[in-house]
This record gives structure tokens, sequence and C-alpha cells, in this order.
């Protein structure tokens, strides 16, 4: 598994979008209001993280990574999307050469409470490379031993503990 479908994030439906729909279905329109102005003012009460992540998403496959981001970023805003939009627009911006903004995101994505442990070990392989791709090893070995004593088989990260540990070892006795 690369690190584009690192996680099964992007395949869960939640229901909180359906809902919201539905919501907006039963408001009654507005005396001296078109239908459009209601339908827009409805719109913008909350968040709409499902059409944000899916415009995320085929902005993400056609290779527009800057903007998936962005609309990564907004989907973020609605909580049951706040998990999935940090960890793509972290894997967005990663792909558009922002590092130090994908490990912001990263971060952000490991802040939501609603994170399951699976899903933190996920987050957390990614922080470390990402660490690993700016060369800031010290911050990568912390995220791989924070993540070998959550999962120790998890992927190769006893390797790259390993690996790391070795490099840093070799520039220390120089």
């Amino acid at each position: 598994m690369n690190e584009t479908n690192a996680s099964p994030m992007t395949q869960e439906n939640h229901p909180a979008s359906s809902r919201a729909s539905l919501e907006n279905k039963d408001r009654a329109p507005i005396p001296g209001r078109s239908p459009q102005a209601s339908e827009a003012t409805a719109s913008t009460d909350a968040p709409d993280g499902h059409e944000s992540y899916e415009r995320g998403t085929a902005l993400k496959n056609a290779g527009l990574f800057r903007q998936a981001a962005e609309h990564f970023e907004k989907a973020a805003q609605d909580p049951a999307y706040a998990l999935k939009g940090f960890a793509q627009m972290g894997l967005s911006l990663k792909k558009s050469g922002k590092q130090e903004e994908a490990v912001a995101a990263f971060r952000r994505a490991l802040q939501v409470p609603s994170t399951s442990s699976k899903e933190q070990i996920q987050i957390l392989y990614l922080l470390g490379r990402t660490f690993e791709s700016l060369g800031r090893m010290p911050e990568a070995l912390e995220a791989y031993r924070w993540l070998r004593r959550e999962a120790p088989q998890y992927r190769d990260v006893a390797m790259r503990i390993e690996s790391l540990s070795t490099r840093r070892m070799h520039r220390e006795n120089r």
C-alpha cells in the first residue's frame, strides 16, 4: 500500500452528510426570498464536509494537490470529516512539496478526538515519513518510536528506527 492509500479513511461513508441534506430540505422558505437564496443560506449554516471532501478527492486524483488541500481543509471544519480532511490535506500538501504544512496537517489530524488507534498509527507513520523527507531525524525517530509502542509490527517501522538510529550514531561519532 502506498502513502496515498495509507488509510482506510477514504473508504468510509459518513451519514452526517445525509443528515445535513435532510435537515436542509425540512427548512421552510423565508418569505420574500427566492428558493435559491434560501438554499444558499442553508448551505452556509454548517460546513458541508462531504461535498468539500469529494471535491478535494477529485482534485487530488487529477493531480491538483494544492487545490485539493484547500478543499480538504474546508472538509475538516465539519467534525464528521475532520480526521479524513486533515489526513488527506497532509497527503496533498506533501505531494505538492509543502512538507512543513503537511506536518502541521498530520499533527492536526492526530488531535481529532474521535481518531481511532488504527488511524493514529497510520498518521504517525505518515508524519514520520514526512519528518524524514525534511531531514528532521530526531522527530522522525520520535514518531516511529511512538508508533512502535502502539503497533510493533507496523510496516517497516523497526527497520526505519534502526536505520535512523545507526545514521545518528555515525554522525555523533565523527
